[in-house]
């Protein structure tokens, strides 16, 4: 089992941004939310599109999809719809998690003057 993404709220919110829906011309889409989910699912694991599982459906015409609407903007109006839906769950950061690199640190030294840098000064 698969585990969703999206609250039936955000889906109500952009399933009329979708192209695909009854009343559309041209070919309906099958299933838009399994769609959107399999896209999503790609995006949290970071995965290839060739490991999507096959619960979404064959993997290249799910990424074929996927690469027709953004061509045709649909994401951004997805975007566009969810934006004012702030979580800011992945946002948060302090200093407890981040580190500077060592050598960002204020290690001993300072500033060394190269020959190169000399020459191209004088």
């Amino acid at each position: 089992m698969i585990r969703k993404c999206l609250t039936n709220e955000q889906w109500i919110r952009i399933a009329a941004e979708l192209p695909g829906k009854p009343g559309d011309p041209g070919c309906p889409g099958k299933d838009n939310r399994l769609f959107v989910e399999a896209v999503l699912w790609i995006a949290r694991t970071g995965s290839p599109w060739r490991d999507l599982p096959a619960e979404f459906g064959k993997w290249f015409t799910v990424y074929t999809r996927f690469w027709r609407w953004a061509h045709k903007g649909v994401w951004k109006r997805v975007f566009e719809a969810l934006s004012n839906d702030l979580d800011f769950e992945y946002v948060m950061i302090d200093g407890t998690i981040c580190r500077v690199h060592q050598h960002g640190a204020g290690a001993k030294g300072g500033l060394i003057i190269r020959p190169l840098a000399v020459r191209a000064a004088g």
